[in-house]
């Protein structure tokens, strides 16, 4: 591997951490959680579906007459790319799920059976956060949690005063002034 290379990769890298540190990431991050069995089936289903429909235009051409070529041409191309990019989809779903700690045969199987991607958006309303780990203890609890349910730590904290939620950092609460 040359310098150049070795350089973009630790590049690369440094720039994955800064995202997972800050809590946000990356597109390419986000088609990791895409598990390497739906990748197949997305694959296979963007060949069988062009199988399909190569067979459909050399079975029945007196049907497509018709048709202007833009439009099969069209046709031919898009179904094919929409079938396989609803089978990553619904790979994202089961892998996303897995990751935040929820059902995730349940959400796989509402998302594939709920007619026109709307169990998908249904999963994307109704997805709980990322959890995180706790900076006292360091174990796993969840997005939501308030309070770290291993050692009690203060996972939100809050304003003394008004109890509005404030950042870590902060000196001031931004909602009444007070000092923190």
């Amino acid at each position: 591997m040359s310098f150049i290379e070795e350089k973009s990769r630790m590049i690369r890298e440094r720039a994955a951490r800064d995202r997972a540190a800050r809590g946000k990431a990356g597109f390419w991050d986000e088609l990791r959680v895409i598990p390497v069995p739906a990748r197949i089936i997305a694959v296979l289903a963007y060949a069988g579906v062009v199988t399909l429909i190569v067979t459909l235009f050399h079975l029945k051409p007196h049907d497509w007459e018709n048709w202007n070529s833009i439009e099969m041409t069209a046709f031919a191309a898009l179904i094919p790319i929409f079938a396989s990019l609803y089978v990553l989809l619904i790979g994202y779903v089961n892998g996303d799920a897995k990751r935040r700690g929820m059902r995730r045969v349940m959400w796989t199987l509402l998302a594939i059976l709920i007619p026109n991607a709307i169990g998908v958006i249904l999963y994307f309303l109704m997805r709980d956060p990322l959890p995180s780990s706790c900076p006292s203890c360091g174990k796993r609890v969840g997005g939501s949690y308030a309070y770290c349910p291993h050692c009690g730590t203060n996972l939100a904290p809050s304003c003394s005063s008004c109890k509005h939620a404030v950042e870590p950092g902060w000196a001031n609460c931004e909602y009444c002034g007070t000092k923190l």
